[in-house]
């Protein structure tokens, strides 16, 4: 293991903030295995860089000789992390949540080391507790503890319904830090109300109180709000590595460096702008797939737009019959055929009139135009997407 200090320094590349340096590095000082909790609630079946930044950080701990213990929340996903959102989560069934778990551990071990993590699932001591247990674990917490969380007080100050489900959350992934001991939990600077809880649980046990590392939370495509699969400005870690290269190229300058920072713990690289880009897009495809495929898409990527050979370049192919005849319509139909991505016929128009949208090498800005489309012709969609007609 690395000293204390020399610890500290690495883990705190990247944005990382410790609840308290002085905390984690007492316990760096025993030169004992810490138990590194992260808890993953398996709401989806796919994992973006957004969840990445957390399972890096969790690999860099497995590396300075730690353990990572991942836990499923198979049971806290039945109600949803209410952290962050302006309205209640859907319930899911159990079938779903345990899909959706199956495909979370495959793809968050592409980052961890399988020798060095400890899975759990948290039905494994929620699922058992009484009710009378339930209500004991309660009494533990009082509800000006749970109101003083931001989200709570926005919904209720606005009058949407904050249902009584929803103040259990905190609580039960407090006791997961109880039921697996941890030393420290990961988690987004969104999860610090909820770690604290894990905190007083401890202290209450007599435990040893877990040290929070809180990670950044990491912006979508947009560059504006948190990436997120039902925002449709994510990158998820399982995508094609074209799609990936091409999605991390459409990213803007300035989110180029908040992105090197957060994903790479490094600071941009005094290059021009577009070779840091694809830097940046090489790394992160080789990452989860492996170098010959980053090479491949950055080759794909270079042959498609850099040298605006798209007749050369192999493209997603749509039918010319299911485009219709006016531009809004094909665009929203090549997005969703080509590559799956839900456009609204709003934000088709937008990339129409900020001329996206191109058609024989000419931009289409005009979003009323009629389009006689031939196959064999190349319809391009934005900086990084091209379909060819058939």
């Amino acid at each position: 293991m690395e000293s204390p200090d020399d610890t500290l320094e690495l883990l705190r590349r990247g944005g990382s903030q410790f609840i308290s340096e002085a905390e984690l590095k007492k316990k760096l000082e025993e030169r004992r295995t810490l138990r590194v909790k992260f808890g993953v609630d398996p709401t989806s079946p796919d994992l973006h860089l957004g969840h990445s930044v957390n399972l890096f950080k969790l690999r860099q701990f497995q590396d300075l000789g730690h353990l990572a213990v991942l836990i499923i929340g198979d049971f806290t996903s039945m109600v949803g992390d209410p952290s962050g959102r302006s309205s209640t989560r859907p319930m899911l069934s159990y079938d779903e949540v345990l899909a959706n778990a199956e495909t979370y551990k495959t793809q968050a071990f592409k980052i961890l080391d399988p020798g060095r993590t400890e899975v759990v699932f948290n039905s494994d001591w929620l699922g058992k507790m009484t009710y009378l247990e339930v209500v004991k674990l309660n009494s533990r917490v009082t509800l000006q503890q749970i109101l003083q969380r931001d989200d709570f007080k926005t919904r209720m100050d606005q009058g949407v319904p904050v249902f009584l489900h929803e103040l259990q959350y905190p609580i039960m992934q407090g006791w997961d830090s109880v039921m697996i001991r941890a030393d420290v939990e990961m988690g987004a600077t969104d999860q610090l109300f909820n770690i604290m809880v894990g905190r007083d649980l401890q202290k209450e046990q007599g435990q040893p109180q877990q040290v929070a590392c809180l990670q950044p939370i990491l912006e979508g495509l947009d560059g504006l709000q948190k990436m997120s699969k039902s925002l449709n400005n994510y990158v998820g870690i399982s995508e094609a590595p074209r799609e990936m290269f091409g999605k991390l190229m459409s990213i803007s300058d300035e989110l180029m460096v908040r992105y090197y920072w957060v994903l790479l713990s490094e600071q941009l690289p005094p290059v021009h702008p577009m070779e840091a880009k694809k830097q940046l897009a090489f790394r992160i495809v080789e990452k989860f797939h492996d170098r010959s495929a980053a090479q491949g898409a950055l080759d794909d990527f270079n042959l498609r737009f850099a040298k605006r050979d798209l007749d050369s370049a192999e493209l997603p192919k749509v039918r010319v019959v299911e485009l219709g005849e006016d531009i809004i319509s094909a665009v929203v139909t090549a997005y969703s055929k080509g590559f799956d991505v839900i456009k609204s016929r709003s934000e088709a128009r937008r990339l129409v009139e900020q001329g996206s949208v191109q058609w024989r090498g000419e931009k289409v800005t005009d979003p009323k135009v009629r389009i006689s489309f031939t196959p064999g012709e190349v319809l391009k969609l934005d900086k990084t997407r091209a379909v060819r007609l058939i």
